[in-house]
């Protein structure tokens, strides 16, 4: 069904409010799933080709696309959706009501999905509408149009009118292929950025809304370079929460504040335009503005999401708004909103009651938090490697309190449980590291987890969170190097951390009959993944274990086995059996010695270094064979090498004075350049 906006247009004119609000809920109800408008039209059109293809109608083909584009309008659509968008964006500036207001920034929200609608949205007089209307500036609208209201949409309705000939004229002149593989429509066109349309859209502003308007054909053919909107995750919080029942419940002026929301949230997400121009208008004041606010407010409002949403988009898409709001004291405020929606209570400084019969955190407040560690991950990251001031430490201790009520409370639901522990991991990796001894500064309590005295209850969790991403198995790299690198950092830096981790993941050898990686335990995984395709992961799962064995090359081969442990070794120039020179081992560890197992010790001397396990027994290859026999076959085995060295087959390589590996080539150039270097020398001793 096509848009009715000549219908819409005619009822703006005759100030037939009742008839606007009919028509555009019908567009909103038919549209409210659609997630996917070019690529749907894009699939309809390939498959119409192909089957026309298939009954062998290529001559027809031609003709019968232009009938049917006419008739079945793919671009005629868009065209539609276009001339709506720059409708409603000048009719919501004339002081709309209330609940009509709302349903038409709801079918704003629906076409800011499509990129190629987004030319009226990303003007610099939309966006301000749109964050005056969100709550977030009190600024007028900039370059609003000189058209009387007239003019402007007798435009749009001659053009309309032009639209079916226009149309069939295009068609006519550009001849689709007729090969079915060749796609002749311009969705398969990438040709401009986001941002270059949304530019020219921008300084051509006027042109739509003014006197000097191109046709909306001509409006059709500049946007056809947006790229086609891609398939992204719903929102759960949408579909669980925010139901048409209850948002008609909710108070005017905060349903109107979460549509505008929602709208600046698409485009900001689909325009990199509208991400500068977001930049240029200091929208983002506004939303520190509105966090500010919302820290004092008693009760929770749903806006706060969407405004927490807009504000993770911008600054992961923009990296110097996300350095503004940390300048601009971003850490303090957050942290101070997640605070508000956990309802924190503190026992001590940076200790938070922890009660274990506290309901669980409700679907509401654990969204609104994983939003908040995720914003809280952009604007730190940065933050991890340096030394923090003692404001600054001393405002990350109070984050990491609340973090910590974040690893052990559950949520309502079980996913959303796993969620909120996965961006805190994240949060707590970027973090300065000498800040999170708040996880363990926590008095023992009956049930708690301890090791030497030290509360080990968030160590505990952190190790079943990556016990159950290991299981999971799936987005390896995105879910697992952070729980990795977190507690890789943690046992460097604090030894009863190591300690009660090794024994979880490195219990003494005992059974020594089966490769290291085999099997299904926490350490078999680990070693698993250090042979990983990924570069990323490997390195991350090697240096967790190479740490829990105190950097010691020999316990390290001991565990994993030469094989798996030769990656790390030879990229930290360890190969030739030294001591890690990353750190200061000797004063960084304690010096408890490994104490071997008997059963270990049993078996040490047929464990094969390489594979790390016991190996059958095999016969020797040259029994039976003389001396010379012996000699011959070496000889034979060196030429068979020289010729698959000389044929670049093979390289071969060895282990230099830092422990790393060289060509033999390179070894033998070093040598003689060693022993020049010391033949003067003796010479002049000699004399």
């Amino acid at each position: 069904m096509d848009v009715d906006v000549e219908g819409i247009i005619r009822c703006i004119r005759q100030a037939d409010d009742n008839g606007v609000l009919v028509k555009l809920q019908q567009f909103n109800t038919q549209f409210a799933q659609c997630f996917f408008f070019d690529v749907e039209e894009r699939d309809r059109r390939k498959q119409r080709k192909l089957e026309e293809f298939r009954r062998s109608q290529v001559k027809q083909c031609a003709d019968s696309d232009s009938d049917c584009d006419e008739n079945d309008p793919d671009d005629r659509s868009l065209i539609l959706r276009q001339t709506l968008a720059v409708v409603l964006v000048r009719f919501i500036t004339s002081g709309v009501k209330c609940r009509l207001l709302r349903v038409a920034l709801r079918t704003l929200r629906i076409l800011s999905r499509d990129k190629k609608v987004l030319g009226p949205l990303v003007t610099d007089n939309a966006l301000l509408t749109l964050a005056k209307l969100a709550g977030l500036t009190t600024c007028d609208e900039c370059g609003e149009a000189s058209d009387p209201e007239s003019q402007f949409y007798d435009n749009i309705i001659s053009s309309l009118a032009e639209l079916p000939h226009r149309h069939a004229d295009e068609v006519e002149s550009d001849a689709e292929p007729s090969d079915p593989n060749e796609d002749g429509s311009a969705f398969e066109d990438e040709i401009k950025s986001d941002a270059s349309v949304a530019n020219s859209s921008d300084q051509d502003s006027l042109s739509w809304l003014g006197s000097h308007r191109p046709s909306i054909n001509e409006m059709h053919k500049e946007n056809l370079h947006h790229k086609v909107l891609e398939r992204g995750r719903k929102d759960r919080r949408e579909s669980k929460m925010d139901d048409e029942e209850e948002e008609e419940e909710e108070p005017g002026d905060e349903a109107q504040r979460k549509e505008a929301l929602k709208v600046l949230c698409n485009v900001v997400y689909n325009s990199s335009w509208a991400q500068e121009r977001f930049s240029a208008l200091s929208l983002m004041s506004g939303l520190r503005e509105r966090l500010l606010f919302g820290t004092s407010c008693s009760s929770r409002s749903s806006v706060q999401f969407y405004e927490l949403r807009l504000v993770f988009l911008i600054t992961a898409l923009r990296p110097e708004l996300s350095t503004q709001l940390q300048q601009e004291g971003g850490v303090s405020i957050l942290t101070a909103v997640l605070e508000n929606t956990l309802e924190v209570q503190w026992k001590e400084p940076n200790q938070c009651v922890l009660c274990p019969a506290a309901l669980p955190i409700s679907l509401e407040a654990s969204q609104q938090a994983i939003e908040i560690l995720k914003i809280l991950f952009n604007i730190t990251h940065s933050s991890h490697r340096k030394d923090p001031s003692d404001a600054d430490a001393a405002l990350y201790r109070h984050l990491v309190g609340i973090l910590r009520l974040c690893l052990l409370r559950k949520c309502t639901l079980e996913e959303d449980t796993d969620e909120l522990q996965g961006h805190t991991v994240n949060l707590l990796s970027a973090i300065p590291l000498q800040c999170l001894d708040v996880l363990l500064m926590v008095p023992l309590e009956p049930s708690s987890e301890q090791h030497r005295g030290i509360n080990m209850d968030c160590v505990h969790t952190l190790l079943m969170f990556m016990e159950r991403r290991l299981e999971a198995g799936d987005k390896v790299k995105e879910k697992l190097t952070p729980i990795l690198n977190l507690l890789a950092e943690s046992c460097r830096a604090h030894k009863e951390t190591r300690h009660y981790i090794r024994n979880h993941i490195l219990p003494p050898l005992r059974d020594v009959s089966q490769r290291p990686e085999e099997g299904s335990t926490v350490k078999s995984r680990l070693i698993r993944l250090m042979t990983h395709l990924d570069t990323d992961v490997k390195h991350c799962a090697a240096d967790l274990i190479f740490v829990l064995c105190k950097e010691n090359v020999r316990r390290f081969v001991k565990y994993t086995g030469y094989g798996n442990a030769a990656g790390l070794l030879a990229t930290r120039g360890l190969l030739g059996g030294q001591r890690s020179r990353s750190s200061n081992t000797d004063s960084q560890y304690s010096s408890d010695s490994d104490s071997d197992t008997e059963e270990y010790l049993q078996m040490k001397d047929r464990i094969n270094p390489v594979t790390g396990r016991v190996e059958a027994e095999q016969p020797d290859p040259m029994e039976g064979m003389t001396e010379e026999e012996k000699e011959e076959e070496a000889k034979r085995l060196i030429m068979l090498f020289n010729k698959l060295s000389r044929d670049n087959i093979i390289q071969p390589m060895g282990v230099d004075a830092e422990g790393k590996l060289v060509p033999m080539s390179g070894l033998k150039d070093a040598a003689l350049a060693e022993d020049a270097n010391t033949e003067p020398d003796d010479g002049g001793s000699k004399e």
